[in-house]
């Protein structure tokens, strides 16, 4: 497994294990096949896994808890997210990053977890109603207790990360980053990299799009969040399947799946990146990593790049709702009120 050092000084493998689906938004997942992906996936030399407490209203840090009693803690890395908060139905209602809501849910996160630390430490969300001074402020505090060893931000704008990291430095920003969602590449990655910010780049295989084994049938058959996502529905779909069709050409070309030359194409972006893989199956999880052994030469990436233009994905991120709670996707900063 390859590395790749973080700011601050922590070294982590070179893909990441992102836990959410485990959990929730992608429907049922067989525990036991959880739990054996996390592990294969250790063994094989991962060693961040990203969770969040919201993720199943606990269930994946309680799901986390088990692998972490089998492992020798300070050989993983683990990246919490908090914040979010939900009702008994599971539906959003609203971001909480008040520095008496950062101590309240990292307790809660310890306990299931059963560790007396986290690796790193982020907000879901940057909080509209509370600067952000005073949560990282909040966050450095727990740090300084030992609570937390490194703190980070999730989906946050340029600005943002800016005032941040003067109050205290970030070892990541963690954003959806991948060939249909290139965003970042304006202003807030060459900010992170002014601040010697490293990426935590989720959504590599923009939920399934870019895998290479979705279709309109499978969309029409979806019962998860993925059915309420601009990109998922309509014209929107017809567009994205075409683009991975193109893809699907380079690949066989290499030999590769169409995965594994998305997730090759975000490795190839930076060292200072690090891939979140979703992988929910030990299946899926050996075909991502093999994304560690395909090395893109700059006449690939061009091609790839022509394949799929920057602009050429069809349909927002998200719901307008939720595109409203992204702090990364308004320039001047997270709008006034609550989201």
């Amino acid at each position: 497994m390859h590395t790749r050092a973080m700011a601050g000084g922590p070294e982590v493998s070179a893909l990441g294990l992102g836990c959410m689906g485990m959990s929730d938004f992608y429907g049922a997942a067989d525990p036991a096949e959880s739990i054996a992906t996390v592990n294969e996936a250790l063994d094989c030399g991962v060693t961040l896994l990203d969770t969040g407490d919201f993720y199943g209203m606990g269930h994946n840090e309680l799901l986390l808890r088990e692998i972490l009693w089998e492992r020798p803690r300070e050989e993983l890395f683990i990246a919490v997210k908090f914040g979010a908060l939900r009702d008994p139905a599971g539906r959003f209602t609203g971001v909480d990053a008040r520095p008496e809501a950062v101590q309240n849910f990292l307790a809660h996160t310890l306990t299931r977890l059963g560790t007396d630390y986290v690796d790193l430490y982020q907000p879901a969300r940057v909080d509209p109603n509370v600067p952000i001074e005073e949560t990282v402020g909040a966050m450095a505090q727990m740090r300084q207790a030992g609570h937390v060893r490194h703190l980070g931000l999730s989906e946050a704008g340029a600005e943002t990360l800016r005032r941040a990291h003067r109050e205290h430095p970030l070892t990541w920003l963690q954003i959806e980053y991948s060939l249909l969602s290139r965003g970042i590449e304006e202003e807030i990655l060459p900010a992170c990299r002014e601040l010697g910010i490293a990426v935590s780049a989720y959504g590599v295989l923009s939920r399934g799009l870019l895998s290479g084994h979705w279709s309109r049938d499978r969309s029409e058959r979806a019962r998860d969040f993925r059915g309420h996502l601009p990109r998922f529905q309509g014209g929107n779909l017809d567009n994205n399947l075409a683009l991975v069709q193109a893809l699907d050409g380079l690949a066989a070309e290499k030999n590769v799946s169409v995965a594994q030359l998305a997730i090759a194409w975000v490795l190839a972006q930076g060292d200072d990146i690090v891939p979140l893989i979703g992988a929910r199956t030990r299946e899926r999880l050996r075909e991502s990593l093999g994304a560690l052994d395909v090395v893109l030469s700059a006449e690939e990436l061009a091609r790839i790049e022509t394949a799929v233009p920057r602009d050429a994905v069809a349909g927002e991120r998200y719901g307008a709702e939720q595109m409203a709670m992204l702090d990364s996707e308004h320039k001047g900063g997270t709008p006034p009120g609550d989201g």
